[in-house]
């Protein structure tokens, strides 16, 4: 698969298959999550991978749908500012760090035959609580990683005009 044909592919899996996910393959997604470009290369994430069998329980406070805990594994993206280039303006680019380092991840799963879905709208405290994320990093994504169960649905995508300005607005 081509890198576009990666994109195209790529989608937000809501059921996946109990199969344990291979080593080599966990392996591969983490040698392209290590490749990520990040700001100055300070690279101030770490990636925290939970297996989930006998955790369901509370994982699902983290987050609770029952296909987060279908998968065999989770990943939380972690940011830590302190090791993050801050912008002219003050802020950090802790965020925009893990983003591109999730989304690395999410496309080497897919040219792998597995599945990811993004989620940011997690429970931050149980996060921390139960993964005892110290206090100088922050839960920032998640995303389960397995065998895919289900079907991509049909895309809805803007089209290029609508979303490229050249040259200015």
């Amino acid at each position: 698969m081509d890198l576009l044909d990666i994109v195209r592919n790529r989608y937000s899996v809501r059921a996946y298959k109990p199969i344990d996910v291979e080593q080599t393959k966990i392996d591969q997604i983490l040698q392209a999550m290590s490749l990520a470009p990040t700001a100055a290369n300070r690279q101030p994430f770490r990636i925290i991978l939970i297996h989930t069998k006998g955790r369901e329980a509370e994982l699902r406070l983290i987050y609770d749908k029952d296909w987060f805990v279908q998968a065999p594994i989770i990943i939380c993206a972690c940011g830590v500012d302190q090791e993050s280039w801050v912008r002219d303006d003050g802020r950090p680019t802790t965020e925009i760090d893990v983003a591109i380092v999730m989304d690395h991840i999410t496309l080497a799963a897919t040219s792998l035959g597995l599945g990811t879905c993004w989620i940011g709208a997690f429970n931050p405290a149980e996060a921390r609580r139960i993964l005892r994320i110290p206090e100088f990093a922050s839960p920032v994504l998640f995303s389960p990683l397995g065998y895919p169960a289900d079907q991509p649905k049909i895309k809805e995508r803007k089209t290029i005009s609508e979303l490229v300005k050249y040259e200015n607005w």
